[in-house]
């Protein structure tokens, strides 16, 4: 699948997360339903903590962006113990340097500049596909805590390539054209 191609894909999919988001108070943000619920801050934080896990586990080897957070927003952390959440201000600067970093490297991939530059590209094209269903995927979440805010969800702005599958949009790895 050309990089290109994916990023634009990631592009569409964190735009489609922003909408769940920007036009509530950021109360509403910060609500959980209850102890064993996490609110719609907590699901843009782990969002943004699987994505660095992921790429500098598997693509990058830095460091993390923000260690309480990656705790924070682990998901095998408790619910009961995932604490009060950050500001609104925080979680979206919090995103916005994660992405920052996934595009820088995807630049490098791009331009042949780093090591080893094709066999990173097969590691991060099944990569992005991952952080872009992951994005998709707390639709769902995000969609129940709405609803008992009593919020209507905000129009959908999915890619044509995204499909519904068991209740979740996907960006379906089989249906894309391949990387070379």
């Amino acid at each position: 699948m050309h990089l290109e191609i994916l990023r634009d894909e990631y592009d569409q999919a964190r735009r489609y997360t922003q909408s769940l988001y920007a036009d509530l108070p950021e109360a509403d943000v910060q609500w959980r339903p209850g102890p064993k619920s996490s609110g719609i801050g907590w699901h843009l934080g782990h969002q943004a903590a699987v994505n660095h896990f992921l790429l500098r586990n598997l693509g990058a080897a830095e460091a993390r962006v923000n260690p309480q957070f990656a705790a924070l927003f682990d998901a095998s952390t408790p619910e009961e113990q995932r604490g009060h959440l950050p500001a609104l201000s925080a979680l979206v600067a919090y995103r916005e340097e994660v992405a920052h970093r996934t595009y820088a490297h995807m630049h490098t991939l791009l331009a042949g500049t780093r090591p080893a530059a094709q066999q990173a590209m097969y590691a991060m094209g099944p990569l992005l596909v991952s952080l872009i269903n992951h994005e998709y995927q707390h639709d769902c979440w995000v969609r129940e805590v709405r609803a008992l805010l009593g919020r209507d969800m905000p129009d959908r702005v999915f890619s044509r390539r995204v499909r519904q599958m068991d209740g979740y949009w996907v960006l379906p790895w089989g249906e894309l054209p391949p990387i070379f």
